[in-house]
């Protein structure tokens, strides 16, 4: 019976590091996604997006591409020890988490604090692509008239809605190359990428439902210089945490 003792205090104990693992990732990656995400180009575009179309569907198309994002850059992140040595790994994201720090802390002091620019930008985009895409159909809606019988849908939208589909891509797209992507491939070569992804969709879906339910009236009012230094010092309290830790 004793003999038995020390492997089950083993197991406790792998089980014990493994749930501390999951938490440390969860907990870091929802809290750096969320200051990411809050304010950003997805954020604005998924509250002005709300305001023209129905919002279950622009919610489940932003959700579902950050997601999918979350997913594929844990699983990069996941992936970089195997082709990387992890002590390079770790190093190059600590260089990371202080690069984006000092670069949200710049964006955050020389903020004017005003009224969000960016907001502005998503905004005249969506404009200028409703206003293109409004010309192109009454330019062409003899044709599609004529030719409606003889043309078949797009592969897609034969399964999905064309409003999911845009919120999907605009969303999807956005993500790429963004600050929150390459913090999470970081994120999860230094974390365990099972709580990175836990932890990242957990965030982007209040961030996402914060949007869509609030619209651009909740957008206007969030201040670029407060999330801009509220995200700087979060990376640099996760550079030097991933600075003093050591390498297995």
């Amino acid at each position: 019976m004793n003999s038995h003792l020390p492997c089950l205090w083993s197991l406790k104990l792998i089980r014990t590091e493994a749930m501390s693992s999951v938490l440390q990732g969860f907990t870091k990656s929802l809290a750096m996604t969320f200051v990411s995400e809050i304010g950003d180009k997805t954020f604005f575009a998924a509250a002005i997006l709300a305001m023209r179309y129905p919002r279950r569907l622009v919610l489940a198309g932003c959700v579902s591409a950050l997601i999918v994002m979350t997913i594929l850059s844990a699983t990069v992140g996941w992936a970089a020890p195997n082709l990387i040595s992890r002590k390079w790994t770790h190093h190059i994201t600590t260089m990371l988490f202080f690069g984006f720090g000092l670069w949200s802390l710049w964006d955050g002091f020389k903020g004017e604090g005003g009224e969000s620019e960016e907001l502005a930008e998503v905004e005249a985009e969506l404009d200028s692509d409703l206003k293109a895409n409004g010309k192109a159909t009454k330019d062409n809606n003899s044709k599609i008239e004529d030719e409606n019988k003889k043309q078949k849908r797009p592969f897609l939208t034969q399964f999905f809605s064309p409003i999911f589909l845009k919120a999907f891509s605009i969303n999807f797209f956005g993500e790429f190359g963004d600050k929150s992507q390459l913090a999470t491939i970081g994120l999860a070569a230094d974390e365990n990428p099972f709580g990175v992804v836990l932890g990242g969709v957990v965030a982007q879906l209040l961030c996402t439902t914060a949007a869509v339910i609030g619209g651009k009236s909740l957008a206007s009012q969030i201040s670029e210089r407060i999330v801009a230094l509220s995200g700087g010092m979060l990376f640099i309290i996760f550079g030097i945490q991933s600075f003093l830790t050591s390498v297995e």
